[in-house]
């Protein structure tokens, strides 16, 4: 029995930039948490969602997102949101990260049918 040598190195996605659109359900991932904490938690199941979808420590909500999840109050934030997130390039030489994400909000008239799907970098 020859050992298989050939060990595959772990593909870094974080080398590519792209940029992909996504439906976010919140709804479940805030079941059971407390009315006054319901609207800060789903900015940080945004925050988590984006670091596990794109391989990103540095994750940043843009403010039309931030405000779309706050219009309803504290309590009563929107069942589903679709968000844009793009793994960009960070030109802040300090940062011990090299890339980051950034999390666009996205208006839909529904969320019926929709996908998964990559979008062309409009740079």
């Amino acid at each position: 029995m020859a050992k298989k040598s050939d060990k595959k190195k772990p593909r870094s996605a974080l080398n590519e930039v792209v940029t992909r659109e996504y439906t976010i359900h919140l709804h479940k991932r805030i079941h059971g948490i407390g009315f006054k904490r319901r609207a800060p938690r789903a900015i940080k199941e945004i925050r988590l969602f984006a670091k596990k979808m794109m391989g990103t420590e540095d994750v940043r909500i843009e403010q039309r997102l931030n405000k779309h999840i706050w219009s309803q109050g504290i309590r009563s934030v929107p069942y589903r949101v679709r968000v844009r997130l793009a793994r960009k390039r960070n030109e802040d030489e300090d940062s011990p990260h090299k890339l980051y994400t950034l999390v666009s909000f996205v208006e839909v008239v529904t969320f019926k049918g929709l996908q998964t799907i990559n979008v062309d970098s409009e740079d």
